[in-house]
């Protein structure tokens, strides 16, 4: 593969350690010490934050520790996250067929690439990759919890909820398929206010409200597609973990939200097995 279609680590050593084997530890414990506050059934789609390890790491894991049950299973990721750097019309896929981090390369699903081009509001550009954090740092995380799996990174920017819709239903796939949101939730609020509003904005994503705006969570955008989805497809939501920088690793006068949220199919009752 040439050099030139690998996408290479924009913020390792700044987001999340630079060096292999200090990166593989501190993930190890991330993931080991994650509890989830609900437990989750074969997640076909998940929320997870997109700060530092330092801040947000330890409520990504309660959604990646979940995940390790399916190492066999995946074989595709869909990462979808908002733009931070450069301004998206639509959609933008990398030309990259790589991205790479300390932990190795992960290779961009082809087929899934070329698929999505056939739509008018998706445009392939390096540009907007190639500093952006938010699908970044979720690599390491996939890396460690399952062994092969092909990726199709997307970010979001002036798009419908409709027309991420569209473009997750086209990309669903089945169970050997993961769809990851990358999205923090409220930014720089005083500790309290922003755990009021916060609560809010998750009982809006479990109640499968895709109406937040990007005051509740800056991956409003593609979380109200995957909600819209989640209701066609009657997944469930389920909470996994909730704070914010308050809690992890920054003072209390300016916090930014995080979650990781489950949707998982419904769990059957009991009365429905006699």
């Amino acid at each position: 593969m040439a050099i030139a279609s690998i996408r290479p680590a924009a913020v390792a050593g700044q987001f999340y350690p630079a060096d292999e084997r200090v990166l593989r530890t501190q993930l190890g414990e991330m993931l080991t010490a994650a509890v989830p506050l609900e437990t989750m059934v074969s997640p076909k789609a998940v929320i997870v934050p997109h700060a530092g390890y330092v801040y947000s790491g330890a409520v990504a894991a309660t959604a990646y520790a979940g995940l390790a049950a399916l190492r066999d299973q995946i074989e595709r990721v869909v990462l979808l996250g908002p733009n931070h750097r450069l301004a998206v019309d639509g959609f933008a896929l990398p030309a990259a067929q790589a991205f790479a981090t300390p932990l190795g390369t992960v290779t961009v699903d082809r087929p899934s690439w070329l698929a999505l081009q056939q739509r008018g509001d998706v445009v392939v550009d390096d540009r907007p990759h190639a500093y952006e954090h938010c699908l970044e740092v979720q690599l390491p995380f996939l890396q460690t919890v399952f062994d092969h799996f092909t990726l199709l990174p997307l970010l979001v920017g002036d798009a419908s909820t409709e027309a991420v819709a569209e473009v997750l239903e086209s990309l669903w796939g089945g169970p050997e398929t993961l769809i990851v949101i990358s999205s923090d939730l409220s930014h720089y609020h005083p500790y309290h206010q922003a755990q009021w509003k916060d609560r809010a904005t998750i009982e809006h994503i479990l109640g499968l409200h895709a109406d937040l705006s990007h005051d509740q969570a800056c991956g409003a955008t593609p979380v109200n597609g995957l909600i819209q989805c989640a209701r066609r497809h009657h997944l469930q939501a389920h909470l996994l973990d909730l704070r914010n920088s308050g809690d992890t690793a920054g003072d209390r006068n300016r916090v930014v939200g995080y979650a990781s949220i489950a949707f998982c199919d419904p769990v059957p009752h009991a009365s429905q097995h006699h």
